[in-house]
């Protein structure tokens, strides 16, 4: 017995020697949105170009114990130069700055009041990281982690949601050098690869869809729902559509804020179209020993890997969000969903999305995407009867929504959204 629990401990140090040695391997120099073009040095070069070849980040280069403790995750791809588009604010208005945990934005207005998001696609975890984690010397776990996270996975989302006919923010890869524009934003934000996308809020209807009263966050329509009772509703079978694709691509991170509403006219009533942004976490892929076990279904249940198969459901009912908007939809409705995905997203689709990707994902990553995606597109209605008898399962905590925390709204409206 004695020496089992010596070979046990001799196995627990070495363990942790490895560990501390993974994190600590790394670039000795960190480079973000490194452009790669000899013909810019000042403003006015770039003002000369259209298009720049950059590189979002030499940080996630590792070593072999690294990748194999840490996960080889999306770090070529995080690695490669991309082709972006060269992006001046000189025509627009900055309105606020934003964000969330890891992302920096900034919201901004064109000459036709049309609200944009610029989304870093750089990320700083740092506000993640627990005060546990940075008393071990354990934060690069957390850091490197957002390597898990593909840097342009939002475009192939946003493909994939045309193809399903499920609205999307447009998202494009812009480059921000430094200029006036910017004002006192440019230490932050100049010199670096956004996403430049609709903003899921606005007065102005950039969407396909006719008489579109305006485009709200999941807040206002709240507010709204209290004030119009009956008279508004939610587009309840493209919700469910919407929902459905977030599992397709292994979207787990999908709370009130993330959500936008455009609000269509229909005779005396209203009708709140969903509108699905940021998506930072489509096809967040995880590998290595220690993510595996840091995100155990046991351990952060939360967190989902995009494999073949949802090996645990319940981690994409999270968020109160689907028993708040979607407790009393039958059936039939999650089922009829899957199968007009699964006739929408053909093999052939999915082949053009991938060869739409910029740089070299579709190198890189293309191939296995699109094999996890036929898998989960092909048991979808099998996925959707088991979505809905979690979400039955999720009885209302009588926590609000994300972002909704002030709202004085009434009883019935705190519980779900179609609640007598």
């Amino acid at each position: 017995m004695k020496k089992f629990f010596l070979f046990l401990m001799i196995c627990l140090l070495l363990f942790a020697g490895i560990t501390y040695w993974s994190l600590s391997v790394g670039p000795s120099e960190i480079r973000i949105s490194e452009v790669s073009d000899p013909r810019v040095t000042t403003e006015d070069d770039f003002r000369n170009l259209k298009l720049i070849n950059v590189t979002p980040t030499n940080q996630y280069g590792a070593s072999g114990i690294k990748r194999f403790m840490q996960g080889e995750n999306y770090r070529r791809v995080w690695e490669r130069p991309v082709s972006a588009e060269i992006f001046f604010l000189d025509s627009f208005t900055i309105v606020k700055e934003g964000g969330g945990n890891q992302t920096r934005s900034l919201k901004i207005k064109n000459k036709d009041s049309i609200l944009y998001s610029l989304r870093s696609i750089n990320k700083d975890p740092d506000p993640l990281i627990p005060a546990l984690a940075r008393l071990l010397k354990l934060e690069n776990v957390i850091v490197d982690g957002v390597s898990a996270q593909h840097p342009f996975g939002a475009l192939l989302a946003a493909s994939l949601a045309e193809t399903a006919e499920i609205l999307h923010t447009h998202p494009r890869i812009v480059y921000v050098p430094g200029h006036t524009s910017l004002g006192k934003y440019a230490t932050n934000y100049a010199n670096r690869l956004y996403l430049l996308e609709y903003e899921t809020e606005g007065e102005v209807n950039w969407t396909s869809f006719p008489n579109v009263i305006e485009i709200v966050e999941t807040d206002d329509l709240l507010e709204m729902k209290a004030e119009m009772g009956d008279k508004l509703h939610i587009d309840i079978r493209k919700l469910v559509r919407a929902r459905l694709f977030d599992l397709l691509i292994g979207d787990w991170d999908r709370h009130a804020k993330q959500w936008g509403w455009v609000l269509q006219e229909q005779e005396d009533k209203v009708r709140a179209i969903p509108l699905p942004a940021d998506r930072d976490n489509a096809f967040f892929r995880i590998d290595g020993v220690l993510p595996t076990m840091i995100t155990n279904k046991l351990v952060q249940p939360m967190v989902r890997p995009f494999e073949k198969d949802i090996d645990h459901l319940p981690g994409y009912t999270f968020y109160p969000f689907d028993y708040y908007f979607l407790n009393n939809v039958p059936e039939h409705i999650f089922t009829e969903e899957a199968e007009n995905l699964q006739k929408l997203i053909t093999d052939e689709e999915i082949e053009k999305a991938i060869q739409k990707w910029p740089g070299q994902a579709a190198a890189l990553n293309g191939k296995e995407i699109a094999e996890k995606l036929r898998h989960r597109r092909d048991k979808l209605t099998e996925y959707a009867k088991d979505f809905r008898s979690e979400i039955q399962k999720n009885k209302s905590s009588g926590k609000p929504l994300k972002g909704t925390e002030d709202l004085d709204l009434p009883p019935s409206l705190q519980k779900c959204f179609e609640c007598n």
